[in-house]
């Protein structure tokens, strides 16, 4: 098995930190225990890359470096069959969960978000796993509290306030955990265990 990693978010500065680039920052902090060395531009790909191990099996790590609409691109050339595509994880945020939650999915449609849309476009299935984290804030008993539709632009767009930061970081220790039962086993158990 030969896994590649994808954490979706916008290249530059300007986007760093903003709840739109959530699978790019939790990527990065649940890959930091498997010692992965630094990313690299791949210019074929139009991507960051880094390629490590995971539990003794080779994985590629990536961040597309196109806008969140045109991730795909980044993909088209090393997932080239249904096969490989079963072997595909990508991290991206998701309006419909709260801060601090995180769900495993496989073979699912895109839910509106405009990068998994291209990936399923540029890659012509959804047979691939996808690991959503919440972005959205929490009423007191825990339930989503998603912003008016007017404002989800500005809010996915908006930058993480510190303590919602300390949260990321808890869900991608758990995403970090997944990630390697993934390799390890298969999709399947990692969603019973952390589903």
């Amino acid at each position: 098995m030969s896994y590649v990693i994808v954490g979706l978010g916008n290249p530059g500065e300007e986007y760093t930190d903003t709840r739109h680039n959530t699978g790019r920052i939790v990527l990065e902090f649940a890959v930091k225990k498997f010692d992965f060395p630094d990313f690299h531009l791949d210019k074929k790909n139009v991507a960051l890359v880094s390629d490590g191990k995971i539990n003794k099996e080779k994985v590629k790590i990536l961040e597309p470096e196109t806008f969140m609409n045109k991730s795909g691109g980044s993909l088209k050339n090393l997932i080239t069959s249904e096969k490989k595509a079963k072997e595909l994880v990508v991290i991206h945020d998701d309006l419909d969960l709260p801060i601090g939650s995180a769900r495993i999915s496989f073979n699912r449609g895109a839910g509106g978000h405009r990068g998994v849309e291209s990936i399923i476009r540029s890659i012509k299935t959804e047979k691939f796993i996808r690991i959503k984290i919440g972005i959205s804030p929490k009423t007191p008993t825990g339930k989503t509290k998603k912003p008016k539709s007017v404002k989800v632009g500005d809010f996915i767009l908006g930058k993480f306030k510190p303590e919602e930061m300390s949260e990321l970081k808890k869900v991608s220790k758990k995403v970090g955990e997944a990630l390697e039962l993934m390799v390890k086993e298969d999709v399947f158990r990692a969603m019973t265990e952390f589903n």
